[in-house]
């Protein structure tokens, strides 16, 4: 099987970010399976740009799902199913193995064949062929560690995804909205301000972003193609214009709008650019987030004191809490089968990620390590989700799975971040 990887062209994003993420895993998941990706062998000339085996490893260790042997642990490196010495592999209890090759396509680019094995059966349960130019080594990297993970779990991998993110500099005298892939390598700027930039959001199709950006002195709502880099303003209505949010059909987008005197909940059709009002409180209702079934939306309010979430049928307009655990829950984004919700939630003065069973009600706190912990975005897969944390006097990003179970970080070299957002699934 052939698979032609194309890579994006940014004609705006050629200037590189100097705020490069650095993944830093800080916990594991005890039940994770063992797998072995053993260097790939290279058949050309030269150095590769990318070890893909490498990436290809990191990518399922940090999952929560697998457990990658380090190299320096390996008794044997083959690169064949014919070279694999079964007891070597029994010895170190590994139940699954990746092997492969690398050569030159004959056209300037890649050819990376490889085979992920069933050591326990002896058995090959995938065999490949990758084929991608010069650049794309990376990406056919992720587009092989989604394969394997979709094969040993029944769920789609979120390698290849994206995220994006706000860094600012010290003194918070500039802004950049960046575009990272979700190991955070290949970072390039998206726009950048002397403003704040807050709020990004991903569209369906995963190939526009909107945000709400103080470049002209008060909040208003972009959309932004990330290909061209064409941007487009759509709220500059009077008082604030925030909290965008694009339906999943991508039809329409939420958004918070006090252009009557207070913030509440609104939906515009991108289309003709016609409003629905969806809340009318005295109360703050804002960061609206839309229902996978794109029939409703949770949105947070202030109306009995204190933020708590609210759901409303956009049939009805008739809000209905859905929060009651802790007297602070906020920032809700929904997984994508509907079942969890996560949010930030304040237990005993720290704010923390939590999830909550939308059936149940049952909450479980999945973050602890620091007490400021904001702005959670979940993987397409629903399998992680990424939010900005307190480390010092920084602001970082950091991941836990949804189980609690896998933590990391991904602290910027430069500066402090903050706003991720994690996109669809990309085709």
């Amino acid at each position: 099987m052939k698979l032609m990887i194309r890579v994006l062209l940014f004609s705006l994003l050629a200037w590189q970010a100097k705020a490069e993420l650095v993944i830093e895993i800080t916990q594991g998941k005890q039940s994770a399976i063992p797998v072995a990706v053993v260097p790939f062998k290279w058949k050309g000339e030269g150095a590769l740009p990318e070890n893909v085996a490498q990436i290809v490893a990191n990518d399922l260790g940090r999952s929560g799902y697998f457990n990658s042997l380090p190299q320096t642990e390996m008794l044997s490196l083959p690169n064949s199913e014919e070279e694999v010495f079964y007891r070597d592999w029994e010895l170190l209890k590994q139940d699954y193995l990746v092997v492969g090759e690398i050569d030159n396509d004959g056209r300037g680019g890649y050819a990376v064949n490889f085979k992920l094995i069933d050591v326990n059966t002896r058995t090959a349960l995938m065999n490949q062929k990758l084929t991608g130019g010069a650049a794309a080594l990376r990406d056919i990297a992720h587009f092989m560690s989604d394969r394997i993970f979709s094969a040993l779990t029944g769920l789609p991998g979120a390698f290849s995804t994206k995220l994006v993110y706000v860094t600012t500099n010290r003194d918070r005298t500039q802004f950049n909205l960046n575009y990272a892939d979700a190991d955070g390598a290949r970072e390039q700027m998206i726009f950048s301000s002397k403003m704040p930039i807050i709020s990004p959001s991903w569209s369906a199709d995963g190939k526009k972003i909107a945000y709400a950006s103080f470049e002209n002195g008060r909040s208003e709502i972009f959309i932004q193609e990330i290909a061209s880099g064409k941007r487009e303003k759509i709220a500059s209505f009077k008082g604030s214009n925030s909290a965008p949010a694009f339906s999943p059909d991508g039809k329409k987008m939420a958004m918070v709008l006090s252009r009557n005197g207070n913030p509440d909940v609104y939906v515009m059709d991108l289309a003709t650019r016609k409003l629905k009002r969806v809340t009318k409180h005295y109360g703050i209702d804002t960061e609206p987030q839309w229902m996978p079934d794109g029939k409703s939306l949770i949105f947070t309010s202030g109306r009995i004191g204190n933020p708590q979430i609210y759901k409303v049928s956009l049939s009805d307009l008739k809000p209905k809490r859905i929060t009651f655990e802790g007297d602070y829950n906020a920032r809700a984004r929904i997984t994508p089968d509907g079942r969890k919700m996560v949010m930030v939630h304040r237990n005993k003065g720290d704010f923390h990620i939590a999830t909550q069973n939308m059936k149940t009600g049952a909450v479980q706190i999945l973050s602890s390590e620091t007490q400021l912990d904001e702005s959670p975005s979940v993987a397409p897969n629903g399998s992680m989700v990424v939010y900005a944390a307190s480390m010092g006097d920084r602001s970082i990003l950091a991941a836990v799975s949804l189980d609690g179970e896998v933590k990391f970080r991904l602290p910027s070299k430069f500066g402090d971040v903050r706003e991720p957002a994690w996109s669809p699934l990309l085709k």
